[in-house]
């Protein structure tokens, strides 16, 4: 994509592959509101449970019971808001992690879509080889590194995230790389499909970067642009030993039936997994079956541990089912939620859709997707059937990362306009532009990147609920890739002051969009990009 060839072959080649992809369809299937969410006077003491207004009043643990439907699509994890931490900056963001990554005594697990190759990659490699270093001069045996990475995005170029970790394998046996193959990207497809394409067939997508009990769920990946100047979401959460337990458990059973990778540059199977993820003859059939076997291992709720009557923090750190969760006081509770499409697991699609679909008239819902790219799904769901206010957050051209790219990627960012232009024009149809408000990120010389959601219950001055993680909404996030987010519900102060500055923060850096949006001359889509967008916006 990045080849530099004149327009009319560039043009030419984009309508070539989107007809091939097209065919192998492998996966059948006012303002205000937006940055100053409604202030909640109470009433005097009179144990009313309703404001002036009518509305009903969550009283204490009311606001986490509201959303404990969420359990029936994942684990869920009972903590104290105080572990939590939200980071803003991108600067911040890499500082914890080579900092976290340094002082690792016991594990680091990395999962992320790929590992960038320039000074400040480099830098967090040698944060990795500290850890290293300290744990063999402390004798200690046991600390292992496990990084997961994407196969073909780690693998493009001649300097790629491989080179990267390659001598730091080398050097220490406790080690382990591994790169997830989509078992779509297969035969004559992954012949013909150059870099940058093949990886629209379907990656990992998962960013999770976990330090000893301590771990930070984004939508970042680990290259410079993340490090400095591409906005994206980022939360840390603090000594919950069993929570990082599970998201280490999690991403080594991606890595089980991912490729291992060897200092000398070499491919093998993990040892134990016997499902080549492009060779067999079985379409992928085989590896899907046994892969979805494994993860659905790894979610059974059922086999989660129990806890004593201790509500220390140590004890509150635990996975909780049933009535356990009774015995324990806390203010918040995470439900990590899983997506992955090509093995059947739709965890984080339909747990999305049950937020969307049990909202309610004075319930605001913030959104954000750096590629604004809603499944059909989604939409007909937020336009259809959905009662509460949105505001979605999406990447204006100047702040899509594709913008300026050589090549035919130039033209992502019109894709990307024109999907907008679609969705707007539907919110028009149905006389819903009044509960449904869409905001571009504008910020001079950034790049937007951010996900997730915040959720305000009626009248509530901040967020009871947030979703972060790696989707984006889009096709390619529901049924080609692998994805995983939290939904974090709390009561804790401290924590929803920090979402809700988190969300004024990205929504000051926006502008209103409108018709006259779609009308400048920045804004004109050619036909033939259109065109080309119907067939393939599945593919990104």
């Amino acid at each position: 994509m990045a080849t530099a060839i004149s327009s009319g072959r560039s043009n030419l080649r984009l309508r070539s592959i989107a007809r091939l992809l097209a065919k192998r369809n492998i996966i059948k299937r006012n303002r205000s509101f937006c940055t100053k969410p409604p202030t909640y006077n109470p009433l005097p003491n009179t144990g009313n449970k309703y404001n002036v207004d009518g509305h009903h009043l969550a009283g204490p643990g009311e606001k986490l019971d509201k959303f404990s439907w969420l359990s029936q699509h994942g684990p869920q994890f009972h903590i104290h808001g105080e572990q939590v931490q939200v980071i803003t900056e991108p600067a911040q963001f890499y500082e914890v992690l080579k900092l976290k990554t340094r002082r690792a005594k016991h594990r680091i697990t990395y999962a992320s879509l790929y590992l960038g190759t320039g000074a400040l990659e480099k830098d967090l490699v040698s944060s990795m080889r500290e850890a290293c270093l300290n744990a063999v001069h402390a004798g200690n045996s046991k600390f292992e590194v496990n990084v997961l990475l994407d196969y073909t995005r780690g693998s493009r170029g001649k300097v790629n995230s491989r080179s990267m970790l390659r001598p730091l394998m080398a050097e220490h046996s406790n080690v382990k790389v591994s790169l997830y193959h989509s078992p779509d990207l297969r035969g004559l497809l992954k012949k013909i499909l150059p870099e940058r394409f093949n990886e629209t067939v379907g990656l990992t997508h998962i960013k999770v970067y976990l330090f000893d009990d301590s771990f930070i769920i984004s939508g970042a990946n680990l290259s410079n642009d993340y490090f400095t100047n591409r906005q994206d979401r980022y939360i840390l959460f603090n000594d919950c030993p069993e929570l990082a337990n599970f998201f280490n458990d999690l991403v080594k059973t991606i890595m089980s039936f991912s490729l291992d990778l060897s200092p000398d540059n070499t491919l093998n199977l993990s040892p134990g997994w016997n499902c080549h993820p492009y060779k067999e003859t079985d379409g992928g059939l085989g590896f899907k079956v046994a892969a979805r076997l494994k993860i659905n291992d790894c979610l059974k709720m059922e086999d989660f541990s129990s806890i004593g009557n201790n509500s220390s923090i140590s004890a509150e750190n635990t996975r909780l089912t049933g009535d356990n969760r009774k015995n324990v006081e806390t203010d918040t509770v995470v439900y990590p939620l899983v997506q992955m499409g090509p093995f059947g697991v739709t965890h984080d699609e339909m747990a999305t859709l049950g937020l969307f679909r049990s909202s309610e008239p004075n319930d605001n819902i913030l959104l954000a997707s750096g590629y604004f790219n809603l499944t059909d799904h989604y939409m007909s769901v937020i336009l259809d059937q959905s009662l509460g206010k949105f505001s979605i957050l999406m990447a204006s051209p100047q702040a899509n990362g594709f913008l300026g790219a050589k090549g035919i990627a130039g033209a992502i960012p019109y894709s990307y306009i024109y999907l907008a232009h679609e969705f707007y024009k539907r919110v028009k149809e149905r006389n819903q532009t009044r509960r449904i408000h869409l905001m571009e990120y504008v910020r001079d010389r950034w790049t937007f990147h951010g996900k997730g959601l915040w959720y305000y219950l009626p009248s509530q001055p901040l967020p009871t609920l947030t979703l972060v993680g790696s989707p984006n909404f889009g096709f390619r996030s529901v049924y080609r890739d692998l994805e995983c987010q939290v939904a974090l519900v709390t009561e804790n102060k401290h924590l929803q002051e920090q979402l809700r500055e988190e969300h004024v923060r990205l929504f000051a850096s926006s502008q209103p969009v409108d018709e006259s949006t779609f009308q400048g001359r920045d804004r004109y889509v050619p036909l033939w990009i259109r065109y080309v967008t119907k067939l393939i916006k599945n593919f990104f």
